[in-house]
């Protein structure tokens, strides 16, 4: 039985056809035109009818950032996406001609790390997508939570310090301003303004012009053995450590997974994540540590968890 997942980004739509075991047997993407819902509709639904062209699929999941409603058809509003309040699936479904279900993308590509990758096998998962942004998933029971409207799982908004860095979402000292790429970008940033020598061979690196300094620049110099940089992901690493033990101590998974582009630095980020885990978690000289691993599906996470909560 075969479904077809869609991974809707702020430039991207990728698309798959995907089997009961979570293989990709087929592929294609479009680019999104973001600052349209029509016209983001009309190339969701040109992709799936390329795919359908000898492959008998029986649905259609779509990932997508932003808050979806319970309902899993309705995105109620996505910050880099023109939706606001969109029956996306009612829409999709007239333009396709096959049942179609909205998931969040976070909440996608947990699902498939939960069905078919680094958490296969878990019973309670908490996955963590460290990216520009901090995107999270929860399974409790082998069900991904959702919550009452559908928005559970926002790790990143938890809010780690008080009166901390303002968020784009409003609120200040939100988790993502401490564990995400932009902070890490941020403060490399700032230390390189200050003058600071640790950010020498980065600035050196981005050409002698701060403001070129990214993540990838960053992990690449930290995997290179740079201290500034393995300085600057191992701070990131224990911001993550530290909001993951308030989570966990709400919901106690078997394991934590972390994806997105920052845990290309490995162990550089999660050693100084699963230190400070372990330094913050409540009673825990009377428990098991949850592992930390990375994510196993890379790229393809949405594509699959997509399909597969369609299928």
């Amino acid at each position: 039985m075969l479904s077809i997942g869609v991974d809707i980004g702020g430039t991207k739509i990728a698309a798959g056809v995907v089997d009961e075991e979570g293989t990709i047997v087929a592929t294609t993407t479009r680019s999104t035109p973001a600052t349209d819902p029509e016209l983001i509709e009309a190339a969701v639904a040109e992709a799936v009818a390329e795919l359908r062209t000898g492959h008998d699929v029986v649905g259609v999941g779509v990932g997508a950032a932003g808050f979806v409603g319970s309902d899993r058809r309705t995105i109620n509003f996505a910050a880099n996406l023109s939706w606001r309040h969109r029956p996306l699936a009612d829409e999709l479904e007239q333009l396709i001609g096959l049942p179609v279900i909205v998931e969040n993308d976070a909440n996608a590509a947990g699902w498939a790390e939960y069905r078919f990758g680094a958490a296969r096998g878990a019973s309670h998962m908490l996955m963590l997508t460290v990216g520009t942004g901090l995107g999270g998933a929860i399974v409790l029971d082998g069900r991904l939570v959702r919550g009452a409207a559908g928005f559970a799982g926002e790790v990143a908004h938890m809010i780690a310090v008080p009166d901390g860095q303002w968020c784009g979402c409003g609120n200040r000292g939100c988790l993502e301003q401490y564990t995400a790429g932009t902070a890490l970008v941020r403060t490399a940033k700032r230390r390189a303004a200050t003058g600071d020598p640790a950010m020498g061979p980065l600035v050196q690196a981005a050409g002698g012009a701060k403001k070129e300094i990214d993540g990838p620049l960053i992990t690449h110099l930290a995997q290179q053995g740079d201290p500034g940089a393995r300085e600057l992901i191992a701070e990131l690493g224990r911001w993550l450590g530290f909001g993951t033990a308030s989570i966990c101590s709400l919901l106690d998974p078997d394991v934590i997974v972390v994806g997105g582009g920052v845990v290309a630095a490995g162990d550089l980020l999660l050693d100084p994540a699963r230190e400070s885990y372990a330094e913050h978690l409540t009673a825990r000289a009377h428990r098991e540590l949850t592992p930390f691993v990375p994510a196993a599906m890379g790229n393809r996470a949405g594509i699959v968890g997509a399909a597969d909560l369609a299928r």
